[in-house]
């Protein structure tokens, strides 16, 4: 897992350096240029990045042939072929020699320790989102642009970096246990053996391999059939592994988009969003895993009773997931998109929506997606469709002044100015964000409560030669019918709500600037 991890990163090494476009050469510079007129006059500081053919031409040819993807492919298939044995092995062993009553707990605090590593996997991903991506390959005094502008790229591979290392420490300690270890003596009958039987399904295959005696290939090929079998036809399993499948989905769609939505809805910034869940909802979820451990001790819950907590804390965690679409904020005032350049509601979008009288003497490229906020609240597109006339830059600040558009909405008389970056949502927005959190953790709560009654039900419902068998289909089938299928389509209907695509340097279109915040939630809500 932790070379895996470290080839995920290598790319960063490899590439050119990130360019952004930029209005003035120098970071201290003073000087007054027109926005407005910067495509049109030739005497004039052009972009970093010339959309020149000639430029276009070397982009196409350089993301046609560029390999990076492979490292990433290779080091995900590394930390796959890692972390695979972990759960139907590890979780199987502690069953095994581990007394009945206690089972419950010990899985709680190996799933909670396991959830503690997200925390700081957020915490630093919301840490490298404020670095430069080319942190310690350039001088970053002469970085122009901020973490809120958004041409801004964060150091993505520090992060793979760090946790590549700290896996490798971490597997070390493993290389001083014995080879094999001692075999307690065999568990007594409990007073649940009656109970099992009632969902464990009889079968006459022998599962089992004498002791001191290795399992041959040919037998395990042999067995895997009837084991199968034994499996799906086992009604208790099939539908665990049915619910969890579905309840895994919404899972890991939320969790893959949930930081856009944040963003989108709230207009919270990424390394906030990620700061936020890794600092409030994954404690939620690694304190609902260990207190379900805990009343499956304290009160001695048998199948029924895990049965009947697990199927409680679905049911209403669900309702409350649901509940979370319910709030929510207006769509940010961006002239031609939500509003009017006058600042009236609703604007009907068309292609050349961003296109008004105030900016039709400017030559504005449609393909940039440069935000700028006027003084009178309204985002625009870029400072050259907000019409402004000159800027000015002082260190990393910079300001735009006599923007003819932001001057004609009904809330502003005269000529405006206005800042790089979207404006702040308002109206109420803040508020309703704090709600969206505590409910947000509540929920996460409830979720995680059924986790370890669900496990416990998992391991007790089939025969117990068979458990490492169904905990690895029970892996297999959470990933390769919830993990990959459920981000692609919470991508794809989340995507219909796009109010603003942007174009890719060939030509293709490339992710979506703005999305349209009341059809955002309907589409989660309809994938979840």
């Amino acid at each position: 897992m932790g070379v895996g991890t470290l080839l995920i990163a290598m790319p960063q090494f490899f590439m050119e350096k990130y360019r952004y476009e930029k209005y003035l050469p120098s970071p201290n510079s003073t000087l007054s240029i027109s926005p407005c007129y910067l495509d049109a006059s030739s005497d004039l500081p052009m972009p970093v990045m010339e959309n020149s053919p000639n430029r276009i031409n070397n982009e196409c040819e350089g993301a046609a042939s560029s390999s990076m993807w492979v490292y990433v492919f290779l080091g995900n298939l590394l930390r796959g072929l890692g972390e695979t044995p972990v759960q139907p092995l590890g979780i199987a062993y502690l069953d095994d020699f581990a007394s009945e009553d206690n089972t419950a707990l010990y899985i709680g605090c190996i799933q909670t320790v396991a959830i503690i590593g997200p925390i700081f996997g957020f915490l630093l991903g919301s840490l490298c989102a404020k670095l430069y991506v080319d942190i310690g390959f350039v001088n970053l005094d002469h970085i122009t642009i901020t973490p809120q502008d958004p041409q801004w790229v964060g150091a993505w591979w520090l992060g793979y970096l760090i946790a590549g290392v700290l896996s490798l420490i971490a597997a070390v300690p493993f290389w001083c246990l014995p080879k094999a270890l001692p075999r307690p003596q065999s568990k007594e009958d409990s007073s649940a053996a009656s109970e099992k039987s009632k969902f464990i399904t009889d079968t006459p295959v022998n599962y089992q391999t004498p002791h001191g005696e290795k399992a041959k290939l040919v037998e395990m090929a042999r067995d895997f059939l009837p084991s199968l079998k034994n499996l799906l036809g086992n009604p208790v399993y099939v539908l665990y592994l049915c619910a969890s499948t579905v309840q895994f989905n919404s899972l890991f769609g939320m969790v893959t988009y949930k930081p856009k939505y944040m963003e989108q809805q709230y207009g919270q910034s990424s390394a906030k969003a990620n700061f936020v869940i890794g600092l409030i909802n994954i404690p939620a979820v690694a304190l609902g895993v260990l207190s379900g451990g805990i009343v499956m001790k304290k009160f001695r819950l048998g199948l029924c009773g895990a049965s009947k907590l697990y199927l409680g804390s679905s049911v209403v965690g669900y309702l409350l997931f649901l509940s979370l679409f319910a709030l929510g904020c207006e769509n940010s005032d961006v002239a031609g998109l939500t509003v009017s350049y006058q600042g009236t509601k609703p604007v009907s979008y068309h292609e050349r929506a961003l296109f008004s009288d105030c900016n039709s003497r400017c030559k504005c490229s449609e393909t940039k997606w440069e935000p700028m906020c006027g003084e009178n609240g309204i985002t625009y597109a870029s400072a050259c469709f907000a019409g402004c006339q000159t800027s000015k830059r002082s260190g990393k600040n910079l300001m735009f002044y006599n923007c003819t558009c932001v001057g004609i909405s009904a809330s502003k008389s005269g000529n405006g100015s206005g800042l790089v970056g979207r404006c702040q949502k308002d109206n109420g927005c803040p508020e309703t964000f704090l709600y969206f959190l505590v409910l947000s953790v509540i929920t996460s709560y409830t979720l995680s409560l059924g986790g370890i009654p669900g496990y416990i039900l998992l391991l007790r419902c089939i025969q117990p030669q068979l458990k490492s068998f169904a905990l690895g289909i029970y892996t297999l089938a959470v990933r390769v019918l919830a993990g990959i299928p459920a981000p692609v389509y919470f991508g794809v209907l989340i995507d219909t709500s796009c109010l603003k695509w942007g174009v890719k340097g060939c030509g293709g279109r490339g992710s979506c600037r703005l999305y349209d915040s009341n059809a955002f939630s309907p589409a989660s809500n309809n994938a979840s």
